[in-house]
C-alpha cells in the first residue's frame, strides 16, 4: 500500500472531497483539508484520478488533474512508482488536485 494525502489546489474552483463515501480507497484520517489514504500499490494514476472525480462529484463539464510537485504525472504511471520517486521525508506522497472547465 501507497501512502498518500491528497489537498485541494488553493485557487481551484472545485468542490472538496465528499469525507461520507468511501470508494476504492480506505482513509486513514482526515486532518485540516487534507485526506490520507491508503493506495493500493497497483493503482495506475488514471485510476487514483477516477477515484478522486467520484468522490468529489465532479459533472461532466470540468476536468480534474493532480499534480506531484507542481507536476503532472503520466496516467499511465502506477502509484506506487510515483511514491517511490517523489514521497516525502515524513513517508507520505503529497497531491493536489485541481480542475479546469472543458466547455468554455
Amino acid at each position: 500500500m501507497t501512502l498518500v494525502i491528497v489537498e485541494k489546489a488553493e485557487r481551484s474552483d472545485i468542490p472538496n472531497i465528499d469525507k461520507k463515501k468511501v470508494v476504492a480507497l480506505e482513509i486513514l484520517m482526515k486532518k485540516d483539508k487534507n485526506y490520507r489514504y491508503l493506495v493500493p500499490a497497483d493503482l495506475t494514476v488514471g485510476q487514483f484520478v477516477y477515484v478522486i472525480r467520484k468522490r468529489i462529484k465532479l459533472s461532466a463539464e470540468k476536468a480534474i488533474f493532480i499534480f506531484v510537485d507542481n507536476v503532472l504525472p503520466p496516467t499511465g504511471s502506477l502509484m506506487s512508482a510515483i511514491y517511490e520517486e517523489k514521497k516525502d521525508d515524513d513517508g507520505f506522497l503529497y497531491v493536489t488536485y485541481s480542475g479546469e472547465n472543458t466547455f468554455g
